[in-house]
């Protein structure tokens, strides 16, 4: 079982189902309202752990009602929470409005993600123990920087999501392994809208990257000139939020699992696809038998031969991967 650990955040997710989302001034009645364990950490550890992963996370909730059903969350998913502090104040939360379309707007307050801003005692040690750190920037950007490090030490994969999107500092693109960015964030990151040429210049600064392109799949590149384009399976969307962090965490399962890199990547797709047919960040992430199912069920015919999976509420169509950050700021 490969072993990750998850340096991120945890939020309570606060997601409104609206017909629309509202324009800026203007009020519009909700459907539905429901609390719900994310932030990009968390999701991203409890994709992975769902995925067969033996994973520990690193963070901070607060000495809130929110950051008890976020610990618990967690530990129901099998994620190892010894090193996850409980800060004084309020836990962080996402604020999302989820639409008839599956799209989502989502506004982050980061509560006690805030306080995490260097690695605190023991935490070095149990990165120095897994196959693979994930990383976001949910957090401080001081304690990314110091987790990528301390990985690299100690022969640790990093693979890190840049979302929310922003400018990354020369040492952590130095310590990182795989980059996996959206298309927004690769063009933000670059100058270059047209992925593959952003890909590219990417490789400058890290030695692998995936971008994800939403309806188009994902783009996977390397130093050694390998190029690899996966399509996304098609699916009818419940809702969206935490796709691309269901994605990024069976990825990371299935590379530490040493799975050749195409192989990784529809397994992963096919995680973040069984995800979006579910409302909810962490709660609608498939386990292991599921995705085993969908990967065997996408790879048994060519893609439009295959019946289209029925969503299981509100639905809209679209395709997956389709991270968060391309539609807001991730949860």
């Amino acid at each position: 079982m490969t072993a990750i650990v998850v340096l991120g955040s945890t939020n309570m997710d606060l997601v409104a189902y609206v017909v629309r989302a509202p324009l800026r001034g203007e009020t519009v009645t909700g459907r539905e309202f429901r609390t719900v364990p994310g932030g990009k950490g968390a999701n991203q550890a409890v994709a992975a752990a769902r995925a067969g992963g033996n994973v520990a996370m690193i963070g901070a909730v607060g000495s809130d009602a929110f950051g008890r059903h976020l610990r618990h969350t967690l530990e129901a998913s099998g994620v190892d929470t010894d090193l996850l502090h409980t800060a004084d104040g309020p836990s962080g939360t996402a604020h999302i409005v989820v639409d008839d379309e599956g799209g989502n707007a989502i506004v982050v307050v980061p509560g006690a993600n805030g306080t995490v801003t260097a690695l605190g005692p023991g935490d070095e040690t149990l990165i120095a123990t897994a196959d693979t750190l994930l990383l976001q920037l949910e957090l401080p950007l001081s304690v990314v920087v110091e987790g990528a490090a301390a990985a690299r030490r100690h022969g640790v994969r990093t693979v890190l999501t840049p979302a929310p999107a922003r400018a990354l500092p020369p040492e952590l693109l130095a310590a990182t392994d795989l980059l996996v960015p959206n298309e927004h964030e690769a063009t933000l990151l670059t100058g270059l809208t047209d992925p593959e040429a952003a890909a590219g210049a990417l490789l400058a600064q890290v030695p692998e990257v995936v971008v994800t392109l939403g309806a188009r799949g994902t783009l996977y590149a390397n130093r050694d000139g390998a190029r690899i384009h996966v399509p996304a399976p098609r699916v009818t969307a419940v809702d969206t939020t935490a796709a691309g962090d269901t994605f990024t965490g069976a990825l990371a399962v299935a590379l530490g699992e040493g799975r050749p890199v195409e192989q990784a990547l529809r397994w992963a797709s096919c995680a973040a696809a069984l995800g979006v047919r579910r409302e909810g960040a962490s709660t609608s992430m498939p386990y292991r038998p599921e995705i085993d199912a969908e990967y065997a069920r996408v790879t048994a015919a060519p893609p439009d031969e295959l019946p289209r999976p029925a969503p299981e509420r509100h639905p809209a169509e679209t395709s997956a991967p389709a991270t968060n950050s391309e539609i807001g700021n991730p949860s």
